[in-house]
């Protein structure tokens, strides 16, 4: 079986153990961030100022961390990225040891955070077709998805439980994975790229916009994900419906963090054993719609059991989504390309789930929260529908294995 080709790479081993972990810190830095900040003003407002910061990073160095990855050698940035990671959670751990009474130097570190993150991903997704042969990419993507999943599951508990006993110490934990993580990164041998930027110049460091505009596959695959998690994330407002709605706690809190990482996981499983999707395309459009109706019901529930049932939806579907976007767009994009072109796709993948934050606190804060994330949610199925139309060359992908690369 495939999975156990992959297993028997050691180097893809270790490619996950670094995903793991990174993960587990990362996820665990965003709880506890956002329920220090909550309840030192409790106002929601405060909670897209945190999504702010570590999304515009993002954009600002969308162009130079994709030259990056493709221009330099991507295990050395993606090393000195987590130590700076390390570094931040350090400084994390000792202002919340004091008696902070601002936001503002929390604000700073996550500034820091998000442009580490930012020069982080692209180099880390463009080692993943390096490690793995074309033809077990697929499988090797579902694990890749699993493993971050299951961070998001483990971290996110893990933290919320922490929380209750040891309050903002949780950060000794992010500082222990991020450990874990750069030892991982050392001992990873170097899947060198496969063509080095020679020269720097405007059109290069364009290019990837270039290449993701022209290729309509890729625009459309991204496109949907990242105005989907615009309009229906609702990640980053769960302190207010843990404190205000459903009254559950910390403890509540994790919880709620974690069933759509619960969803992810097992879907992600499944996709594992699984041959790779057909009408990947199809599937992709569907997952968002699934996503957007499952935003819709959990804004307007007040019962526990139905708001997790909601959140496990919200994560299965966004798994096959993140498996179908993240197996395409590295096999149609050349070697010499992914780092560009995987710094626009992060835009998607790190940015959407942040300005998604962003836009909830900024409606919250005028018509309320669960009226925010009800709008969201009707608006992602309607994006979805739409670009069902917009972009017909997604319902024309059947084998994602099977596509060709586009020069």
């Amino acid at each position: 079986m495939p999975s156990n080709s992959l297993l028997k790479n050691k180097n893809f081993i270790l490619f996950l153990t670094i995903r793991w972990f990174y993960s587990l810190a990362i996820q665990s830095i965003t709880l506890t961030v956002g329920w220090q900040v909550y309840v030192l003003t409790g106002n929601p407002l405060d909670l897209g100022l945190i999504g702010l910061a570590q999304v515009l990073p993002i954009f600002l160095f969308i162009l130079p961390s994709g030259v990056i990855a493709d221009k330099f050698d991507r295990k050395s940035v993606i090393t000195l990225c987590t130590i700076v990671h390390l570094l931040v959670a350090i400084y994390l751990l000792y202002y919340s040891l004091g008696q902070p009474d601002s936001i503002w130097p929390i604000l700073a570190a996550l500034l820091v955070h998000g442009t580490a993150r930012a020069m982080y991903q692209p180099s880390l997704n463009a080692i993943l077709p390096n490690i793995v042969e074309k033809k077990l990419f697929p499988n090797a993507t579902a694990y890749n998805s699993s493993v971050g999943k299951l961070g998001h599951l483990i971290g996110p508990l893990a933290s919320g439980i922490i929380i209750a006993f040891y309050d903002t110490k949780v950060y000794i934990f992010a500082i222990f994975c991020l450990g874990i993580s750069t030892l991982s990164t050392f001992l990873l041998k170097n899947p060198k790229n496969s063509n080095y930027l020679k020269s720097i110049s405007l059109s290069v460091v364009i290019s990837g916009f270039v290449y993701v505009w022209k290729t309509k596959l890729i625009l459309g695959t991204m496109s949907i994900d990242l105005f989907a998690v615009l309009f229906g994330g609702i990640m980053g407002m769960l302190p207010i419906f843990a404190i205000d709605i459903l009254k559950i706690g910390p403890e509540g809190l994790g919880l709620l963090r974690t069933m759509p990482a619960v969803g992810g996981v097992l879907t992600g499983i499944l996709l594992t054993q699984l041959p790779p999707i057909n009408n990947a395309g199809k599937n992709l459009i569907i997952s968002m719609i699934v996503f957007g109706i499952a935003t819709t019901i959990f804004a307007l529930s007040s019962i526990l059991w139905l708001s997790l049932l909601m959140l496990f939806i919200y994560g299965s579907a966004d798994m096959v989504s993140v498996y179908i976007r993240q197996t395409i767009i590295p096999i149609i994009t050349p070697d010499d390309m992914r780092g560009r072109v995987g710094s626009v796709h992060s835009v998607a993948t790190n940015s959407s789930n942040e300005i998604g934050d962003l836009r909830a606190g900024i409606t919250a804060s005028f018509i309320g929260i669960v009226p925010s994330v009800f709008i969201g949610g009707v608006i992602t199925i309607g994006v979805s529908l739409l670009w069902s139309v917009i972009f017909p060359e997604l319902k024309k992908v059947k084998k994602m294995e099977n596509l060709e690369t586009k020069k």
